[in-house]
C-alpha cells in the first residue's frame, strides 16, 4: 500500500530496512530482556505495591500499516477514585514512584515486549493515537509504512519540544534513511539522554493541543473509521498520560 507513495516522495528502503532490521530487534530485545529482567521483575513487584494491579498500562496505538495494538507500559498512576468512584485528576493520581518510572524512562520497558510481538521496533517513529489518521498529511502518513519505535529520530532530536510539523518531519527523515549505524546511533543517543535526563520529564509542546485539535482534517476518509467509536473521549483525556 506504500509503494507509489514512497515513489512520489522518494522514499527508498534498502536491504537493512526491509529484511535485517526485524531480525535485529529480536535478537537485541531477546537479549536485552534477559540481562535486565532482574530489573524488570524488581519494577513489577514495586508497582503492584505501590500503585496496585494491574501492572501495566495498555493503550491502542498506530502501528505499521495503519493497525492498530496495543501499547504496553508499566503503569505511574494510581486508581484512586472519589466517593462517587469517578477518577480523580491525574495530577492527584500521580506519585513520586510513578514520577521516577517516567524521568528514568523505566515505564516504557514493557515495549520490549511489544517489540518482539512485531508490534513496535526498538527505532522508528513513536506510535501515536489511531485517532490522529484523519489528521496526518499525505506524506505524513508514510510514518506508519514502518514499525513504530520505542525511541526514533524526533525523540533524540528535541523529544517533548518538538512541534508537530517539526516532529513528522524527523519521522519522514528517518524513514527516507534507515541504516544499521542510524539506528545505532539513536539508540546511543536515547540511552545518553536518559542517563543525563535531556529532554526527560518536562511538558511536551504538543500537549498544549492534540493533532485532531490544532490540525483540521487531512484525509477526510478516515473520520469514518471514528464516527461512533466510544474510546474517543477516553484516549483524549489520557493524551497526556501515555505520550
Amino acid at each position: 500500500m506504500w509503494k507509489e507513495l514512497e515513489k512520489k516522495y522518494s522514499v527508498h528502503k534498502g536491504i537493512y530496512a526491509k529484511y535485517m532490521k526485524r531480525i535485529i530487534d529480536l535478537l537485541v530485545t531477546t537479549i536485552g530482556l534477559i540481562c535486565i529482567s532482574p530489573v524488570f521483575l524488581s519494577v513489577c513487584v514495586l508497582v503492584r505495591i505501590k500503585l496496585g494491579s494491574p501492572i501495566f498500562f495498555k493503550q491502542k496505538r498506530t502501528g505499521k500499516d495503519e493497525k492498530t495494538f496495543e501499547m504496553i507500559k508499566f503503569r505511574t498512576m494510581t486508581d484512586a477514585r472519589d466517593e462517587n468512584g469517578q477518577l480523580l485528576p491525574d495530577t492527584e493520581r500521580f506519585t513520586k514512584f510513578g514520577n521516577f518510572l517516567r524521568n528514568s524512562s523505566l515505564d516504557e520497558l514493557p515495549e520490549l515486549l511489544n517489540v518482539i510481538k512485531g508490534d513496535m521496533s526498538l527505532i522508528g517513529p513513536r506510535p501515536l493515537y489511531p485517532f490522529y489518521l484523519p489528521y496526518y498529511t499525505e506524506k505524513e502518513s508514510l510514518r506508519h509504512s514502518v514499525r513504530g519505535g520505542i525511541t526514533g529520530l524526533a525523540q533524540v532530536n528535541g523529544r517533548a519540544l518538538l512541534r508537530w510539523n517539526d516532529r513528522f518531519e524527523k519521522d519522514i527523515e528517518y524513514i527516507s534513511n534507515i541504516t544499521f549505524w542510524g539506528d545505532i546511533k539513536i539508540l546511543w543517543m536515547t540511552f545518553y539522554k536518559v542517563f543525563k535526563q535531556d529532554d526527560i520529564g518536562i511538558p511536551s509542546v504538543t500537549e498544549e493541543g492534540g493533532l485532531h485539535i490544532i490540525r483540521k482534517v487531512q484525509r477526510p476518509e478516515y473520520l469514518k473509521l471514528f464516527e461512533d467509536d466510544p474510546n474517543i473521549p477516553k484516549f483524549v483525556q489520557g493524551v497526556k498520560e501515555s505520550e
